[in-house]
């Protein structure tokens, strides 16, 4: 068994594949040691461990996975099983990579793009050559919502809320209507853009938000929540296997 661990903005995921299934999943919003020896004893089957932090992680936590598991941390120089023609990979969010490794095992031999909502949107190409191209980011939902708030003296902090129109009747459904149907927008807009380059083009959505907007685009799109976790089991894959 495995332990992927993903540490985003907002939660840091804790994932149990036994091979390619996803066993088990847990988030926080506080991630310390005790949870992960908490889950670490409920599976004692584990063996390997592959984290991905957009931040610092504790060094007791650093330690405990050193010393317990053959222990990757993923980065721009971590082995991956497609060719990386970013311009600056050293800048490339460690989630985006995991996101284009997962593309690569559901989709080979595929033009895919990987749209993932979460605190940013972000837009990654693969080629069915396995050559991650590169792509877009752009501001993520409750990120629109805060600085709607953040940089006006009255616009209201809102949240997600359902909305079937386009005009909205009041400043809180304009923004609803604003934030909504703007990103729906941005994402068909971008979507349909790639498929000039790429008639026959795989669309995934991903990332925290994806349920949000999945139903309310026009384009067809497959909906996988896990996409980041899946790429992570990938890349600890491929790392044990070049050790093997």
């Amino acid at each position: 068994m495995k332990l992927i661990i993903d540490n985003g903005n907002s939660f840091t995921k804790l994932a149990i594949f036994n091979e390619s299934e996803l066993v088990d999943l847990v988030s926080y919003s506080n991630f310390t040691l005790s949870d992960l020896q908490e889950i670490t004893k409920k599976y004692p089957q584990i063996e390997a461990s592959i984290l991905s932090s957009v931040g610092k992680i504790d060094n007791d936590i650093m330690d405990f996975l050193k010393s317990e598991y053959h222990f990757i941390e993923l980065d721009h120089q971590t082995p991956v099983p497609f060719t990386i023609q970013y311009r600056t990979p050293e800048t490339l969010g460690k989630d985006r990579i995991a996101a284009v490794a997962a593309l690569l095992g559901k989709y080979p031999d595929q033009n895919a793009l990987v749209i993932d909502a979460g605190t940013c949107i972000t837009y990654d190409l693969l080629t069915k050559d396995a050559i991650y191209i590169g792509g877009s980011i752009s501001p993520g939902m409750e990120m629109r919502f805060k600085a709607l708030n953040t940089y006006t003296a009255r616009l209201p902090k809102l949240n997600y809320k359902e909305i079937d129109f386009l005009s909205g009747s009041s400043t809180e459904e304009s923004i609803l209507s604003g934030v909504l149907n703007g990103i729906s927008a941005e994402i068909d807009g971008i979507i349909d853009a790639y498929h000039e380059n790429y008639e026959i083009l795989t669309i995934i959505l991903t990332g925290g938000d994806y349920i949000y907007f999945d139903k309310r685009l026009k384009n067809n799109i497959f909906a996988l929540p896990n996409m980041v976790l899946e790429g992570l089991n990938i890349i600890l894959d491929f790392n044990g296997k070049k050790l093997d």
